[in-house]
């Protein structure tokens, strides 16, 4: 899992194009604070004061090191300072108990200075999230090397394909820090695909050229998520498949439902290497943004996300708490062990489960 950030102008070869042709002027909040702002909204204190309650019943008193530490953690954030990002995303990644407490208390100031920032432009995010397959840092040579992006590997901690709770909570740590385009690329295993879908604005299914029948191999369902289709590798001798395949996937999507009342996908081709057909996908991402905000779908998208991951991670939680509860590690080994023979059945076995966990935890 990657995420990469872009702020003020996009400065690599390719986005360097797609600027000078669309002549694109990203909106940029970099070293405003709440304390030297204009006046913050009634309804932005009342839920920043709803927030500090809520926390306080979660997160034990702050020592004078730890206050200090998130202070110049999220004044370096919202002025735009990369190590200040990158240490805060270590803190969001720790598995240590009083370090996730104290990344909960940054993340909230976090999102009550985002809050704000939307407040001012009419509601709307200020930020575009894009999610897309088959990421790749090494093919990522010069946009790496520009001072404006910020490209950050996401650990796995164990997940298929690298999706993961700190992966979602950095990008709102990069937005904090003023970058106004955030690409989160996951490699395409398993539920990866399904889970970037649910922390982006916009779902990108990037499909390469290749020999056999492409269709087949692509799960319906992922298709059924994609906002935009895009053939890649549309260059040299590889333009007559993809040319091929784009033909494929049109005809595959029009029999697809409709996800949107606002946008209709499209399936689209580019070449990285000749740069040919990148101006045009920006163009359709930037399509698809004007047109969600003005319907007020991408907002009512975003809501969505929050409460699909406030949930998946009562399920990841739950789970691990019950995983490593003592009675069912003393138990599991042997039910199963017996599931696998045939003795019993998987419904008895974690109802058993259940039981012990239950009864050693009343």
């Amino acid at each position: 899992m990657y995420i990469e950030s872009k702020m003020r102008h996009l400065h690599s070869p390719l986005f360097r194009h797609i600027t000078a042709t669309n002549s694109l002027h990203h909106k940029l909040f970099i070293g405003c604070s709440l304390s030297h702002a204009k006046p913050v909204p009634n309804h932005i204190c009342k839920q920043w004061r709803a927030v500090r309650t809520t926390l306080n019943q979660h997160v034990r008193d702050l020592t004078g090191p730890e206050q200090r530490l998130l202070n110049k953690l999220y004044a370096g954030l919202i002025g735009g300072h990369r190590a200040s990002l990158a240490e805060s995303i270590t803190l969001v990644e720790t598995q240590h108990p009083r370090k996730k407490e104290l990344a909960q208390v940054l993340l909230q100031r976090v999102l009550a200075y985002r809050r704000e920032q939307e407040s001012r432009n009419d509601g709307k995010p200020v930020s575009f999230r894009v999610g897309s397959l088959m990421g790749d840092k090494t093919r990522m040579t010069e946009l790496s090397r520009d001072m404006n992006a910020f490209i950050r590997p996401s650990p796995t901690s164990g997940t298929l394909g690298g999706v993961t709770r700190t992966t979602n909570e950095a990008v709102v740590l990069c937005e904090g820090a003023g970058y106004d385009v955030v690409l989160v690329e996951t490699v395409g295993v398993g539920q990866s695909e399904f889970a970037v879908a649910d922390m982006v604005d916009m779902f990108v299914l990037l499909i390469p050229p290749a020999g056999g029948d492409e269709l087949q191999g692509i799960k319906r369902g992922i298709i059924e998520r994609a906002d935009l289709v895009v053939v890649t590798k549309w260059d040299g001798d590889l333009v007559v498949p993809a040319r091929r395949i784009q033909a494929e996937y049109t005809s595959a999507m029009k029999l697809l439902r409709r996800q949107s009342k606002s946008w209709n996908p499209k399936v689209v081709h580019a070449s990285s290497h000749s740069v040919e057909g990148i101006p045009e996908v920006w163009a359709e991402m930037q399509s698809y943004r004007r047109a969600m905000l003005a319907s007020g779908e991408l907002q009512g998208r975003r809501r969505a996300q929050q409460k699909v991951w406030m949930w998946t991670l009562i399920q990841e939680n739950v789970l691990a708490h019950f995983r490593h509860h003592p009675a069912v590690r003393e138990a599991l080994p042997r039910l199963e062990e017996r599931v696998t023979r045939g003795d019993i059945s998987p419904g008895l076995a974690s109802d058993l489960l259940l039981k012990a966990f239950l009864s050693s935890s009343l």
